[in-house]
């Protein structure tokens, strides 16, 4: 298998403009290692406070506003094999604010690289509960990156 590389710059929308960063994704033996460094997160500010946000490649190929959604063309959770949620394989673990500051590292074989560049990873304002159909009840799109290919 070729050892495919990509990334993902991801900037925040309108009412959220501080949000920047870069989603890695390295193509190994036993899947993908997604790696997330962003900075801007909205931040709570206290010990009981819930920093922690939705993350998932979406099947769109735009981080462009439709009439009603900021990031509107980033269209559903990309899920190619048509399954239920949580099995989506754009499906990812959340992010956990730290004061503004996220970083996470997941290894996954739900996709290869080559699958997904050219779509688009989403950050959500609040987590993914990991039942309600079909997206996990994370709300409102707050960033959005294109996946591209190095």
């Amino acid at each position: 298998m070729q050892r495919q590389n990509a990334y993902a710059i991801i900037r925040g929308s309108r009412d959220y403009p501080k949000i920047n960063g870069i989603v890695r994704f390295r193509q190994t033996n036993r899947g993908v290692l997604v790696s997330a460094e962003i900075r801007g997160l909205p931040a709570g500010g206290g010990k009981c406070t819930e920093d922690i946000f939705g993350f998932h490649i979406h099947e769109g190929r735009k981080c462009e506003r439709t009439k009603n959604d900021m990031f509107g063309e980033a269209m559903g959770h990309y899920n190619p094999d048509n399954c239920a949620h949580l099995s989506h394989s754009g499906d990812l673990p959340p992010l956990f604010g730290n004061k503004g500051y996220a970083m996470m590292s997941v290894l996954t074989d739900r996709f290869t690289v080559g699958e997904i560049i050219g779509r688009v990873v989403i950050i959500h304002d609040r987590p993914d509960d990991f039942t309600t159909q079909p997206s996990g009840n994370s709300g409102e799109k707050i960033a959005c990156g294109v996946i591209v290919g190095r």
